[in-house]
């Protein structure tokens, strides 16, 4: 088998969580262009069946199915409409999430609610999702699991305890994953976007169009999807327990806005 041949997705079917927008729809597109078959989930029926026609316009199967992910027995009925549907769930990708009521916001005043529902949204979520289709995958003989974390799951970040709390949470779990399944044939691996505002012009002013990374710019959506087909493709097959960032050298260089930038003046200088 040629290397482009690994790569290929053929008979596969995948579940993507948030799949109705951004990174979520961009990787799908990507997984159905390399041939999979794909379940959209997200809360939003209208954007995932707008992700399913676009899926659908490759050639490629889509079921979309709404669903929320921090509700375990909803988590449940979007597993067993994919089997319904395909037959078989040959990977799993972990990809909704995202920012909360009370990220902004000192420990003191974030109340239970916010502190279960960012807890939940980021972590709890993927924990359900990976749960249900670890059956399934046990008894078909393996599978793969692909969770999307954030830089902001190894380093910290002003007044974002929930969020980044969750990611790294889900750091070690998916390490665990990788521990306890391996002999099983299912590899549990992560990957790490940057900064990608979308093409959201208020991100992309926000984020000052990519002055604090060292490549000099943000991220586009299509430069995610190939790696996540990579890690659902045989050719990642060697591959358990991994971290594979995409974020245009932001933590090598160590300048990701964080909400601190101390200034220490030289010797010499005036304070």
């Amino acid at each position: 088998m040629g290397v482009l041949d690994r790569l290929r997705l053929d008979g596969k079917t995948i579940i993507m969580t948030g799949a109705g927008r951004g990174l979520g729809r961009a990787m799908a597109l990507d997984l159905a262009e390399a041939g999979a078959d794909l379940v959209a989930a997200a809360r939003t029926t209208a954007q995932i069946e707008e992700t399913a026609e676009m899926i659908r316009a490759t050639g490629r199967r889509c079921l979309a199915v709404p669903v929320n992910i921090t509700d375990s027995s909803a988590v449940g009925a979007m597993v067993e409409a994919s089997l319904a549907e395909f037959g078989r769930i040959d990977v799993l990708v972990n990809n909704a999430g995202g920012a909360n009521r009370g990220w902004n916001k000192p420990l003191e005043d974030i109340t239970d609610e916010e502190w279960h529902k960012g807890i939940d949204t980021n972590l709890t979520g993927a924990v359900f999702c990976c749960r249900a289709v670890l059956p399934h995958m046990l008894k078909q003989g393996g599978g793969k699991i692909i969770n999307i974390t954030s830089g902001l799951g190894v380093r910290a970040s002003r007044y974002n305890f929930m969020y980044t709390a969750a990611k790294a949470g889900l750091n070690n779990f998916t390490r665990c994953m990788a521990m306890n399944y391996a002999d099983k044939n299912i590899q549990t691996n992560l990957i790490m976007p940057g900064i990608f505002p979308h093409d959201d012009p208020a991100l992309v002013k926000f984020w000052q169009g990519g002055k604090f990374i060292p490549v000099g710019r943000v991220g586009k959506d299509n430069e995610l999807g190939h790696l996540c087909v990579f890690l659902a493709s045989d050719a990642s097959n060697y591959m358990n327990g991994e971290m594979l960032c995409t974020e245009g050298g932001g933590l090598a260089g160590g300048q990701v806005p964080t909400g601190f930038a101390p200034l220490v003046a030289l010797e010499g200088e005036p304070q």
